[in-house]
């Protein structure tokens, strides 16, 4: 629960969260608590929650008595007559105000009432920042609603805040984490068990729990901001290992981190928040399950719970109705009925295609193969298997050793099982030397990658063991980034307006954290700016900058795919690499007496196929396009004379390149018609006895609408129309 984006510093202290390597020696480590809890406090606290008084625990009444001190403290030290400051709006409108007085929420009510309702966060100087907390100097201002990335992300993480303050209540226990999901449709809180009132959390208690929120939110608790020092936040979370964990972890000495409060709950967290829990107008608890303290299965188990949160209940109504569509067309349901894929323990993570999986899987490949001739990439076929020696050179190793299948050799040498392809194209690269005529060089490569992810985080086809990519990597001059990001955004267009998704794109810029110099930096950002000015100008499309987002080796260009319910997917890659050309020594030569080193573009559009595959079974719920459909032609004869001739046809669609069975079951007409619809072909031809003289078929489709008596020639012209236009 540390800031995605780095705050701004504020001039009163230090808010740096380093990693340090261990824990001091007083940290609880198990058991014990109690006890000590006894001594803090004497009687249990009582606190009013919307006209209801529940008992606090001891460990939080310690937290508020640690709290009001220092908060107390830190109101003290503000300063009173701050300095007139100027704040600038994302339109160029400046406005005056006073350091340390003048919040974001007192810009947004100048400008008008219902936006400061509508209001979840601020952006000062492109950080995010809480409405409530005051500006301290001169700074551009950005006020972002729930629609936005950062004010949905801000709203779910304060109501992770609202649920773990309802745990705490009611269990007694201690809580962990509570980030907002992954997938931006949510927030869970993890909560550690052991001393609470009951040993686990069960779906059974979520009308209790979420009975106990309402209060909580009609209470409109305000959310606090408190700034600490290392000491002070171990003192104050000395009842959870957890919190001490992290402050152990993420501070360094000397520097200080931050705590919310809202009502009694107080947790160690960067924020922002919304202003307070009354902003909330919708809550729903989801689902809930087991999990492990750090993803770790060797660390203590947790119980997670999670929910969802909006600021009307007409989002949360079609947000349930979404949720209810999404669970129909889990891909992981319509590929056991559809007999597409199966996962089995003896190989956990690694997908077995069937038949017609196999024939989506193979189409998906061979369609981003077609389109390689003609943008000039040239198809590699690399190794499996590495020495280990390969991943030190590419950083890898260092980096990425525990996400390896590695394994020593008869020569009692490491290897390790590839997990992504561009260090084997690096060695490609290096195999021969180049000119600037060469370039740009476009290696593609759909080689077969393992990562070994941890088991519980194995989830269908969307995190696999075993996949593959459409993956290119694309070495080029400095001069020629331009020109190559701009195609590779260009072929990303096709392919996905092809499969009929929606994409939004945002420039990754500079980490604080880089390799190489600020000028090739500065000069490949402006490249790729360019790049979305004209690219988004040309398909009148919005493209927003990501400050600080960038890879450390390279800026990147952010490609979020959007499908049929709304859900984001991040798919496709667009990302520079400066670093990878100087482990290698890559270098090409300019003149006979200057060589420069290329800078690689990674480039994949499916990105895992595995992923993609699951991505369009949601898409389509099921419901396959003709150019894609592993079942496009069921013929079903009107008797079983006329067998024969069903598969005469059969074989002329089949020898034409489509996929058809023919219905030789004893099933009654009516029947076999609804299976096949069922089971979602595209197109159903009944033949008889008129057909059989036409050399014709009566055609219908899997929507149950009869399109009448066709010839088959005209039928195959029709179906290669359609294909061709990804239909």
């Amino acid at each position: 629960r540390f800031p995605r984006t780095p705050p701004i510093p504020p001039p009163l202290h230090a808010h740096a969260l380093p990693l340090v390597s261990s824990c001091p020696p007083h940290i609880p480590q198990s058991g014990g608590e109690s006890e000590k809890m006894s001594k803090a406090t004497a009687e249990p606290m009582k606190y009013k929650i919307k006209g209801t008084e529940v008992d606090l625990p001891q460990f939080v009444a310690h937290r508020l008595k640690i709290w009001d001190e220092l908060y107390n403290k830190q109101i003290e030290n503000t300063p009173k007559d701050g300095k007139k400051i100027k704040i600038t709006l994302p339109d160029g409108k400046e406005l005056e105000g006073q350091a340390f007085k003048t919040t974001p929420m007192d810009i947004a009510k100048g400008i008008s009432p219902g936006l400061a309702r509508a209001c979840t966060v601020a952006k000062v100087n492109e950080n995010v920042w809480d409405l409530m907390r005051p500006l301290e100097d001169d700074c551009s201002l950005e006020l972002c609603k729930f629609d936005s990335a950062d004010g949905s992300y801000t709203f779910w993480h304060s109501s992770a805040h609202i649920l773990g303050e309802a745990l705490e209540l009611q269990y007694n226990c201690k809580l962990t984490v509570g980030p907002p999901t992954n997938d931006g449709k949510g927030f869970y809180y993890d909560a550690y068990m052991d001393g609470a009132k009951q040993p686990n959390i069960s779906e059974k208690d979520f009308k209790a729990l979420e009975k106990l929120v309402q209060g909580i939110v009609k209470s409109k608790q305000d959310f606090q901001r408190l700034v600490l020092t290392k000491q002070d936040a171990l003192e104050m979370f000395k009842f959870n290992k957890f919190k001490q964990i992290l402050i152990s972890e993420k501070v360094k000495d000397g520097t200080t981190c931050t705590a919310y409060r809202c009502g009694p709950l107080i947790d160690l967290c960067t924020g922002p928040h919304i202003p307070n829990t009354g902003i909330v107008k919708a809550f729903a608890l989801t689902k809930n399950s087991a999990a492990y303290w750090k993803g770790d299965a060797k660390n203590d188990s947790v119980q997670r719970v999670y929910g969802v949160s909006f600021p009307d209940k007409k989002q949360m109504k079609e947000h349930l109705r979404l949720l209810k569509e999404a669970a129909e067309r889990d891909h992981r349901k319509i590929g056991l009925e559809q007999k597409l894929f199966f996962f089995d323990a003896m190989s956990p993570g690694s997908c077995f295609f069937l038949p017609h999986g196999a024939r989506i899987y193979n189409k998906l490949i061979s369609f981003i193969r077609s389109c390689y001739r003609e943008r000039g990439f040239q198809e590699v076929i690399t190794p499996n298997i590495y020495n280990c020696d390969l991943w030190k050179t590419s950083g890898h190793y260092q980096n990425y050793k525990d996400d390896m299948f590695l394994f020593e050799s008869a020569d009692k040498e490491e290897f390790g099982m590839k997990p992504m392809n561009c260090p084997g194209h690096c060695l490609m690269f290096k195999h021969t030397q180049h000119s600037y005529r060469d370039l740009p060089i476009r290696y593609a490569d759909f080689g077969v990658l393992h990562r070994n992810e941890k088991s519980g985080s194995l989830t269908g086809l969307t995190r696999v063991r075993r996949f593959q990519q459409d993956d290119a990597h694309i070495f080029c001059a400095k001069d020629q980034i331009y020109q190559e990001v701009k195609g590779a955004l260009n072929f990303m267009k096709y392919v996905y307006d092809a499969m009929g998704f929606t994409f939004h794109l945002n420039l990754s810029t500079r980490p604080e954290k880089y390799v190489g110099e600020v000028k090739v930096w500065d000069g490949a950002e402006k490249q790729l700016q360019k790049v979305l000015e004209d690219f988004c100008g040309e398909h009148k499309m919005e493209w927003a900058i990501k400050a600080g987002d960038g890879a450390f080796y390279g800026p990147k260009i952010d490609i979020q795919l959007e499908d049929a319910l709304k859900r984001k997917h991040q798919c496709a890659t667009v990302q520079l690499d400066f670093q990878l050309p100087k482990r290698f020594g890559l270098k090409f030569r300019r003149t006979n007496d200057l060589v420069e080193e290329p800078v690689i573009v990674h480039r994949a559009i499916l990105g895992s196929v595995e992923r993609m595959f699951a991505v369009l079974c949601e898409q389509w719920g099921g419901k396959w396009p003709l150019w894609l459909s592993p079942r496009q032609v069921c013929l079903v004869p009107v008797a079983p004379g006329y067998t024969e001739y069903a598969e005469t046809v059969a074989k002329q669609l089949y020898d034409a390149g489509y996929h058809v069975d023919v219905d030789k079951s004893s099933h009654q007409f009516k029947k076999k018609i609804r299976e096949a619809a069922v089971a979602h072909y595209n197109y159903i031809l009944v033949v008889g006895e008129k057909e059989k003289e036409n050399k014709s078929a009566n055609v219908r489709t899997r929507d149950n609408k009869v399109h009448g008596e066709m010839k088959i020639d005209d039928f195959i012209d029709r179906m290669n129309k359609e294909c061709s236009e990804f239909k």
